[in-house]
């Protein structure tokens, strides 16, 4: 495990290499100026062209990935060009919303997926299988931004339970901690049940039919042969191998989350990497669309290794080794 620890993590920084190299001369090489705000009649040319220079826009791209990639390598991704603050610290900001954020719609996505799927398993062609399957594909075609919309419609406009942007309510910080807490879980519901109901709706599916395929095996029969009660049977010796194909969806829908977050987080103006994202996008503001990149890629890759690693617990059968070594 050690070994194949060492690998993966050494493809994982090549990879994160290859990515971010991608993204800045993408980036760079599409149309259009970051200093283009900069442009008005009052503001004269040169010193327009002087700020370019000081930013370092006026050396060859060469040039910029080289320095780029040094001070990358140093932990220092720069000055945002619309806050003019360092990106550090936006980031510093607008990850750990992001994270509590994803962390609330992947509780969902888990528990709701895991628990629809092995109840549909479990009883199989039932009415409830038959309305379980219909509404979590109804569920997963919905557009996020369509169904992020008509909840704040309805829970915000027409009830007003749940507000409708925002981390936390305005003067909120001088009520005591136990009330910014209930008022923090009040503005994430709604955010976190748009991210992750989809992917709950898909996570039923795969459960389902991973544990249809696990209660078919003769071991599951031989079990209920000896006598096992059923609870036993589907927690102990089903429920744990049906598993192991679920927690590499989970590992690899981390990107899907992360990737919704972006929309999400604009709608309901929620502090986090997605609106600074599309901000930063607007503003062709480099510095900090190439460092959400960066942080993006960490944590996919992240979660695609931390998979491997729960398919290696959950089944010690595996044994992670080289192409054509013995074990």
């Amino acid at each position: 495990m050690a070994r194949f620890l060492a690998r993966r993590l050494v493809q994982s920084l090549l990879l994160v290499f290859i990515i971010i190299t991608i993204n800045f001369f993408l980036l760079h090489l599409a149309p259009g100026d970051p200093l283009a705000r900069y442009y008005h009649p009052d503001i004269a040319p040169e010193t327009i062209e002087l700020m370019r220079e000081k930013l370092g826009l006026d050396r060859p791209l060469i040039e910029q990935y080289v320095k780029w990639i040094w001070s990358f390598a140093r932990g220092d991704f720069g000055i945002s060009l619309q806050y003019n603050r360092p990106v550090a610290s936006l980031l510093a900001e607008s990850i750990p919303n992001t994270l509590r954020l994803t962390a609330g719609a992947l509780m969902l996505y888990i528990i709701i997926g895991v628990a629809l799927g092995i109840t549909s398993a479990v009883k199989r062609y039932s009415l409830f299988d038959r309305v379980s399957t219909v509404a979590a594909l109804f569920v997963y075609s919905i557009p996020s931004f369509w169904l992020a919309l008509m909840l704040i419609l309805f829970f915000s406009l027409k009830l007003g339970l749940l507000p409708s942007s925002h981390m936390q309510s305005i003067g909120i910080e001088g009520a005591g901690h136990f009330a910014m807490f209930v008022d923090r879980l009040r503005h994430i519901v709604l955010p976190a049940f748009v991210l992750g109901v989809a992917s709950a709706a898909a996570m039923a599916r795969y459960m389902r039919g991973s544990m249809i395929d696990v209660l078919g095996e003769d071991y599951i029969r031989t079990a209920r042969a000896k006598g096992l009660p059923d609870r036993k049977v589907f927690l102990k010796h089903a429920f744990r191998n049906a598993l192991l194909p679920v927690v590499t969806i989970i590992g690899l829908s981390l990107p899907f989350l992360l990737g919704g977050s972006v929309v999400i987080e604009k709608i309901f103006s929620w502090p986090g990497m997605g609106r600074l994202t599309v901000d930063a996008i607007h503003a062709r503001d480099y510095p900090v669309v190439l460092a959400v990149n960066f942080i993006v890629a960490v944590m996919v890759i992240l979660g695609n290794l931390l998979a491997d690693i729960g398919y290696a617990c959950l089944d010690p059968r595996i044994v992670y080794t080289r192409v054509g070594e013995s074990k």
